[in-house]
């Protein structure tokens, strides 16, 4: 059924459907033997509140973006090599249900699904088409992942010194290396971080540099004799990084959709049975 001329054509029109509702603003999505998986909406943990994003699912990506009509218009569309990806199953809190971290190496965020079978079908599923891409052809796996950002709300001070408390003058700050919320003094400091971005110079925390700098003079040291860039080259202040906050408010809930991969059909959630074969690549 997957290799019939009917599900090619029906599989062409879903993935060029997804690629319309992000308009000009998305990148192509139509690519030889590129089979839509799933999609539906999830909740990603911003720095300030809760998002509703919609989710696709395909063979070899993951791409996710900003509901603007539901069904019919996305943004700020972001597109996820599988072999990117590494998934942690998270256990319920008292706050957090169904969650689940999803780990790439420019980027770690924390999503939920409204019920224990969502969570399960898109872990279940992004790991089967993940481990048969990695199987069906030479892709290498990630080894470096970025950390999870601590949400802003998690703490009313900064979480190095201990001691400043954020407010409208004293603003709560991100270490790219650790994921703490810190004030300005404790990061004024900046350095490349190569799996996140392997030129810009990130804003991280004084105990992520001073570990970073005694980790380079170590690496220094045990190739003495070679060639190396300054200090100053390496780690510099820089100002006032643009730190934009996605807008995003919880909308409708509706179902997530699945290729059934024996049937070549499209289901809904509540009537759909998990497959074990992915199709390869």
């Amino acid at each position: 059924m997957m290799d019939h001329p009917t599900f090619e054509r029906e599989n062409q029109e879903r993935v060029q459907a997804v690629e319309s509702s992000f308009h000009q603003a998305g990148k192509p999505l139509s690519k030889p033997g590129r089979i839509l998986i799933g999609e539906g909406t999830v909740f990603k943990q911003g720095r300030k509140k809760i998002q509703q994003k919609i989710l696709f699912l395909f063979t070899d990506i993951l791409v996710y973006g900003s509901i603007v009509v539901p069904g019919r218009w996305y943004k700020k569309q972001k597109i996820i090599p599988l072999e990117d990806i590494e998934l942690e199953d998270l256990e319920d809190s008292d706050i957090f249900k169904h969650q689940w971290l999803i780990r790439t190496p420019s980027k770690s965020f924390f999503v939920s699904a409204p019920s224990y079978e969502e969570k399960k079908a898109w872990i279940e599923h992004i790991n089967e088409c993940r481990s048969s891409l990695m199987q069906g052809t030479s892709c290498k796996p990630s080894k470096k992942f970025a950390v999870s950002w601590i949400p802003d709300p998690a703490a009313c001070k900064c979480m190095r010194c201990l001691s400043t408390k954020f407010s409208g003058v004293n603003r709560r700050h991100h270490c790219r290396n650790c994921g703490f919320l810190v004030c300005n003094s404790c990061s004024k400091q900046r350095a490349v971080i190569d799996h996140i971005h392997p030129t810009k110079k990130l804003r991280i925390c004084s105990f992520c540099y001073k570990n970073i700098n005694e980790e380079k003079f170590r690496d220094r040291g045990d190739s003495a004799g070679k060639s190396s860039k300054s200090e100053e080259e390496d780690f510099c202040p820089s100002g006032e990084e643009n730190e934009k906050v996605e807008e995003g408010e919880i909308g409708i809930y509706s179902p997530s959709n699945w290729l059934d991969t024996k049937n070549g059909t499209w289901e809904r959630l509540s009537i759909y049975d998990y497959p074990k074969s992915i199709p390869s690549q």
